[in-house]
């Protein structure tokens, strides 16, 4: 009698393990899972939240980890001390599902969804000649220009793989494109003497996060900030770069780069007129008070840490715009292409449209100016322009990013 109590009282023990088993494996589960759904496309991001996603994200793996070891030894140490054939089996299946379930959370907490299903990264980037090229003259691409060498990243290609890290005349570089914002920005990947390799993340309201591997600290896409990790809040340098069509690109740099497709992921690729499909995705963020629609292409323009934003449309439509930001003089100026623009500082110079093959001629002088921002005849033959930082992208990610923003009016 006294041996049959006792065996019921370890019994009672043993499946008194069995709530712990499942808080555990449920912690477990909730590593991978929470950072998951807040991280995700077409939901808003509240700062707390996402700071929770984060940090849940970067302890997941140690928190599932140690959580399964905890299920697999209580599993172990409990596998004999039931009472009963039945209570025996069901406690052992029941632990056993228990076990899986926490192995497979510390398993997935590994995975970078993002990378692994949703899009790949492209490790080792490699690059053509322009004539190789399958590239139509129409595609844009993103034009980066350093120490004399020249590269065309088609926004085909860096769409889909999101980043892109690569040495340009010796100089490492980070290109970086979203879709979701229409927002391509070239950053210099180097802090502090070291220079980071940057991974797809995840999503912040519509826009890219990236994660570095030396430091596994958190960026935004548009700005270059870090927003969590042991960077937070250290920015990135911006690189100059320039968005063109291939053809017009080509012709300035004839004997260029232009990065190949990947052969593997080819296939997953967006077609040319993904636009119209982004276009039609919600957004996180309302723009309704600024009167402007969300996906409104905008061209943003930065001139010593002021920002005002142009509507494509109307940069287009003008060919030729001459404005000011905060007191310094911005020139936007549209290729003869009719989609490809750059912004100069036309110092004290005013300009207009030239006529026949001539696209600009300033009024002080009557020289003539190319695309470039150089003058090709006239008294200031062979001068040219400062160019000024600027990128394409939606309204919402611009107007989110930058709530001081202008807004040019026309």
């Amino acid at each position: 009698m006294a041996q049959v109590l006792e065996q019921q009282k370890t019994t009672a023990k043993v499946f008194f393990w069995l709530p712990l088993g499942l808080v555990s494996a449920a912690a477990s589960l909730l590593c991978f899972w929470y950072p998951l759904h807040i991280i995700r496309p077409f939901r808003p991001q509240q700062p707390d939240a996402l700071q929770t996603a984060l940090r849940m994200h970067h302890l997941g793996p140690w928190i599932s980890a140690l959580s399964a070891i905890l299920l697999i030894a209580i599993t172990v140490s409990t596998w004999n001390r039931v009472d009963g054939r039945i209570k025996k089996a069901l406690y052992r299946i029941a632990m056993t599902c228990l076990s899986l379930v926490a192995i497979a959370g510390a398993c997935l907490t590994h995975v970078n969804i993002y990378e692994a299903k949703m899009f790949h990264p492209y490790g080792s980037p490699a690059f053509g000649s322009p004539d190789s090229s399958e590239a139509k003259p129409t595609d844009l691409v993103i034009a980066v220009n350093i120490n004399g060498h020249a590269r065309a990243y088609p926004i085909l290609t860096i769409g889909y793989h999101h980043i892109i890290n690569d040495t340009i005349g010796g100089v490492p570089i980070a290109v970086t494109y979203c879709t979701l914002c229409h927002t391509g920005i070239v950053w210099d990947p180097v802090v502090d003497g070291k220079r980071l390799h940057f991974r797809l993340a995840g999503i912040n309201n519509g826009n890219a996060l990236l994660r570095d591997e030396e430091t596994s600290s958190i960026w935004q896409q548009s700005t270059g900030e870090a927003i969590f990790g042991p960077l937070k809040g250290r920015h990135l340098n911006l690189l100059h770069s320039s968005e063109l069509t291939f053809g017009l690109w080509r012709k300035e740099h004839p004997q260029g780069d232009v990065l190949k497709p990947n052969a593997r992921w080819i296939s997953e690729y967006d077609s040319r007129d993904w636009e119209k499909d982004v276009e039609k995705s919600p957004v996180m963020i309302d723009t309704r008070k600024s009167g402007i629609q969300p996906h409104q292409l905008m061209l943003g323009v930065t001139v010593a840490g002021n920002y005002k934003a142009y509507p494509i449309s109307a940069v287009l439509s003008a060919k030729l715009m001459q404005d000011q930001i905060t007191g310094t003089p911005v020139l936007l100026v549209v290729a003869p292409d009719g989609a490809s623009i750059r912004v100069f500082n036309p110092a004290e110079l005013t300009f207009s449209s030239g006529e026949g093959n001539t696209l600009m001629q300033d009024a002080e002088t009557g020289s003539t100016w190319n695309f470039q921002g150089c003058a090709v005849e006239g008294k200031l033959a062979g001068r040219c322009l400062s160019e000024i930082d600027a990128n394409k992208t939606y309204w919402f990610d611009w107007m989110n990013h930058h709530p001081q923003t202008a807004i040019y009016k026309g």
